[in-house]
């Protein structure tokens, strides 16, 4: 996002959709996150997304391509990965699973 906002501007509100997105579904929500929420951020160019399941233990990894989405991976329980975009660095998936 620095390359597309190099500065932050001196307004009340951001016009520019984040690169990333993260959400915590739960099994109220879930449904509206993944059918609803995930395309509006499509169109309005969010690049990545991240679908985090607390019950299940799972983290999904999502890219965008075109005006869909790829799932680029699953992952579950206390493992390390490396996620899209910050696969630069490893990530203990144990850390969000703490209760």
């Amino acid at each position: 996002m620095r390359e597309r906002m190099p500065e932050m501007p001196a307004v009340p509100r951001l016009e520019l959709a984040p690169d990333w997105i993260c959400e915590v579904l739960s099994p109220s929500t879930q449904a509206v996150d993944r059918a609803d929420k995930l395309p509006i951020y499509a169109t309005h160019g969010v690049r990545h997304a991240w679908l985090i399941e607390p019950v299940g233990q799972t983290l999904e990894i999502y890219r965008l391509e075109g005006e869909r989405w790829l799932l680029l991976g699953t992952h579950r329980v206390a493992i390390t990965v490396r996620a899209e975009p910050f696969d630069a660095v490893d990530l203990d998936l144990s850390v969000l699973w703490i209760r």
